[in-house]
């Protein structure tokens, strides 16, 4: 028999048996061998052998709304105290609902068969299978309006500024109740992790900001910060001599709001970059659709989103996010220590000033101001079609 191929050097599939009181970590190494679940293990091994080094700046983005479920107590949490996570885009109704955790509010199981007639006769509201009462609605309503009457609202911020504030005050709210850390929006709070919204006025949170807005509250959302402060926050992490990586549970928005960082600072800002080192996404979206929930790494490259040399080091498993998202991090909070917070809400300033001064430097910006002091109005491209 001749030398065995290159392509039979893999591990070979000779599970373990399960038993009883099987530990998760072990489970996962042992019997997730092929397909998304290969996948899946895949995905907890690279995040645990090579993305949570001390040196490696991970940013999670959060779709949907996976924090009525639970996530947020099971799973994120966790992670963030275990300083596994370092920034944060998420859709405002993930912190939204997770603000009802905050203020004692009760959320429930239920059956999603049920007639949404009687639900809505009933004044229960539904999230699929989990319902709850509409008073809930109303009193987190409540609760945001009164929050952002305070002083230190009345100006203009980014989402994660916002959310710094929000989460100042559940966790006030937590600790009055009793309730112990509950919520992610106050968990970022104690750890200092920026948390940013890609479409702030798209969930209850902006709406009641809005509802404030004509009544004469000073409150507005800078998204243009947010934009400058995320690209600031992978910059400054690369020019320290470290890697990025993004974590991605489902898709949507705060994927590409997370992903389009490098965009900004290559293509946008003419800053020599290569794109994210490390790439996980737990997503159930297809690629073939064209949609970007279901765009693969290896599209992103074309973007410049992700560095073309670390493709090896990305995984996208095509499993619920709440069924990947508790197992990953059960198996991460398993295999490895803790790592020091790196606190990025403090440093904002600082990496906001790295970013403009590269800026200020980079050959695209050099060449803007030279068309402007000859009082070019366009560039050749436009030429050509005009």
């Amino acid at each position: 028999m001749g030398a065995e191929s290159r392509f039979l050097q893999g591990r070979a599939i000779d599970p373990m048996r399960i038993v009883p009181g099987q530990d998760v970590a072990e489970l996962i190494d042992g019997a997730f061998l092929a397909y998304n679940a290969g996948r899946l293990a895949e995905a907890c091994r690279l995040l645990t052998e090579r993305i949570l080094e001390p040196d490696v700046t991970v940013g999670l983005a959060l779709t949907g709304a996976l924090t009525p479920a639970g996530l947020g107590i099971s799973t994120l949490i966790p992670l963030i105290e275990a300083g596994f996570v370092d920034w944060i885009t998420a859709t405002g109704a993930n912190l939204y609902h997770d603000a009802h955790f905050g203020l004692g509010l009760r959320l429930h199981q239920g059956n999603p068969h049920v007639s949404d007639v009687e639900l809505r006769e009933d004044e229960v509201v539904r999230i699929y299978d989990i319902f709850f009462d509409y008073e809930v609605l109303l009193d987190t309503d409540a609760f945001f309006r009164e929050v952002i009457r305070a002083d230190e609202f009345q100006r203009r911020m980014s989402t994660a500024e916002f959310h710094y504030l929000c989460g100042k005050y559940v966790a006030e709210r937590e600790r009055a109740l009793g309730l112990g850390r509950r919520t992610l929006l106050a968990t970022c709070y104690e750890y200092e992790v920026p948390v940013y919204t890609p479409s702030p006025g798209d969930s209850s949170i902006g709406m009641n900001v809005a509802a404030a807005a004509l009544q004469g509250n000073g409150l507005q959302i800078d998204v243009s910060a947010d934009v400058n402060e995320t690209a600031a926050i992978v910059l400054a992490a690369k020019r320290s001599g470290g890697k990025t990586a993004v974590v991605i549970l489902g898709g949507g928005s705060p994927k590409n709001f997370m992903l389009q960082t490098e965009p900004q600072i290559q293509e946008v800002l003419g800053i020599e970059e290569r794109g994210h080192d490390y790439f996980i996404q737990l997503t159930d979206a297809r690629p073939d659709t064209g949609g970007l929930s279901g765009a693969t790494p290896a599209e992103a490259v074309s973007w410049g989103k992700v560095d073309p040399d670390r493709l090896p080091d990305a995984v996208v498993c095509y499993v619920d996010a709440t069924i990947g998202g508790p197992l990953l991090a059960a198996y991460a909070l398993s295999r490895r220590e803790p790592r020091e917070p790196k606190r990025l809400f403090r440093r904002r300033e600082e990496s906001l000033a790295l970013l403009a001064e590269e800026y200020e430097r980079s050959r695209r910006n050099q060449t803007v101001r030279e068309r402007a002091r000859r009082g070019e109005q366009h560039s050749p491209t436009l030429d050509r079609v005009r």
